[in-house]
Formats: structure tokens, sequence, C-alpha cells
């Protein structure tokens, strides 16, 4: 069978970030304020398909690529860990060398590399039982 020629010179579609309808009907993400979602799509742009549980971001990155203040940034991230989107799987630490090293992360909505499933902590968070 011959290659098909209308695939050989293409070079692949764009990366894009997708927010499954079924996450966004969630009391957690309808109730969620722009800052932690911003955060979440920059957590998810950072997710290859493989590295789900080793997504590295530090604060300075986050407020960067979301501009805001790297001081801001922090409490995005622990309402996304409170409301069960994101989990921590390391701590940020120094390196052997001296050099700091960014925390990893997990997206809850689908399994880690190293095979732990998905736990969908967001779908049983309410606002009345977590205020």
């Amino acid at each position: 069978m011959s290659l098909k020629r209308y695939k050989h010179q293409k070079k692949g579609a764009g990366r894009h970030v997708q927010l499954q309808e079924w996450l966004q009907q969630t009391e957690a993400w309808a109730t969620l304020t722009p800052g932690p979602r911003a955060l979440y799509i920059e957590l998810k742009r950072r997710f290859n398909g493989t590295n789900n549980g080793k997504i590295y971001l530090s604060h300075r990155d986050a407020a960067e690529a979301i501009n805001v203040h790297k001081n801001t940034v922090g409490g995005y991230f622990r309402e996304l860990e409170q409301r069960g989107f994101i989990r921590m799987t390391k701590g940020a630490h120094l390196g052997s060398e001296g050099y700091g090293k960014a925390a990893q992360w997990a997206l809850c909505e689908m399994p880690t590399c190293d095979g732990v499933k998905a736990d969908h902590a967001f779908r049983t968070w309410t606002e009345r039982t977590n205020q």
C-alpha cells in the first residue's frame, strides 16, 4: 500500500487545552473565580499527555504566565487543591546543586503517569459544605 501524499507534508495541528463538558458542569468549577480557572488552564497547558503527576510549575512561573503577582498565585493553588482539581505530588525543594526545584502537580481528572487512578475529587465538592 502506498503512502498517502496529502499527509506527507503535514506538520500536525497546534496544541490546545480541552476542558471537558462534565468538568465544567460541576459545582466546583461553576463557582470558581477567574484567577484559579486561569491557573488550572495553565497547568493543563503544560500537560503533554504523559506527564500527569510530574507537571512542574513554580509560583513565580505561574504568576508570570497568568499575569498576576507571585504572592497572589499561592491562593489560587490552594483553592484548586481544596476543590479537588489538582494535588501536589512532590513539594518544592532545593536540589543537590543548591538550585530550587519547582513543585510537581497532578490533574485530578485523569490518571497519573505512575498509574494512580483519577480520583475526580472535584465532583463531590459543594459550596455549602466547604465554606
